[in-house]
């Protein structure tokens, strides 16, 4: 029975660590997103999209990304503010993440943060362009690269949750190192009913030490 009880010692060990390297994540992607952008915005200012200094070479739409649903999950880790980041991924054929959308905010805080995650191979200066419907575009700046992704952020404020709320399809435009536009557009019909709706799951954890 002894060898029981450790066995279940180290699987909830096990799952600690794996939550806390979760929302160690999470919050390592807002911090770094909080310095770059409060820094060159206002607190609720996204950034408007202006024109580029780098003309593309070209343009192409990418037709063979996949999209799921919208998803909301929250996550509680003892007693700091519940975090909540509604979702959605796209896929190439091969199962490849290919694109993945966040909308990230924080219970008691006014901002809401909006998180790209794309391949990497882009151009880093020219960020992504995102546009609602036949809105103007907004500006997403990238800040920093994983091994096999890399990140760009930028603050929503109303007008632009409202524009998310109410449009069709959500138009992202990379540009990659040959200078190649790159277009993809996602379906919002389900983001409203998932960000304002009960999150798919809430992770909660008190770790004990």
């Amino acid at each position: 029975m002894r060898h029981l009880h450790r066995s279940g010692a180290r699987s909830r060990r096990h799952d600690t660590r794996l939550y806390a390297a979760v929302l160690s994540l999470m919050a390592a992607a807002c911090i770094g997103f909080d310095q770059q952008a409060l820094s060159q915005q206002g607190p609720n200012a996204p950034a408007k999209a202006a024109d580029s200094e780098v003309a593309p070479r070209g343009q192409r739409e990418i037709k063979d990304v996949a999209y799921g649903d919208w998803r909301k999950l929250c996550f509680k880790p003892g007693d700091a503010k519940m975090l909540c980041r509604t979702s959605i991924s796209g896929t190439f054929a091969t199962g490849q993440l290919a694109v993945r959308v966040d909308i990230i905010e924080r219970d008691g805080d006014g901002t809401k943060r909006l998180q790209l995650f794309t391949p990497v191979g882009m151009y880093l200066p020219a960020g992504v362009k995102l546009s609602v419907d036949q809105e103007p575009p907004y500006q997403a700046s990238y800040s920093w690269c994983l091994t096999n992704a890399c990140i760009a952020a930028t603050l929503v404020d109303a007008e632009m949750m409202r524009e998310m709320d109410m449009g069709r399809t959500l138009r992202l435009e990379f540009v990659d190192s040959n200078l190649i536009s790159l277009t993809t557009s996602l379906p919002l019909g389900q983001f409203a009913s998932a960000h304002k709706g009960p999150p798919a799951h809430t992770f909660e954890q008190d770790i004990d030490e």
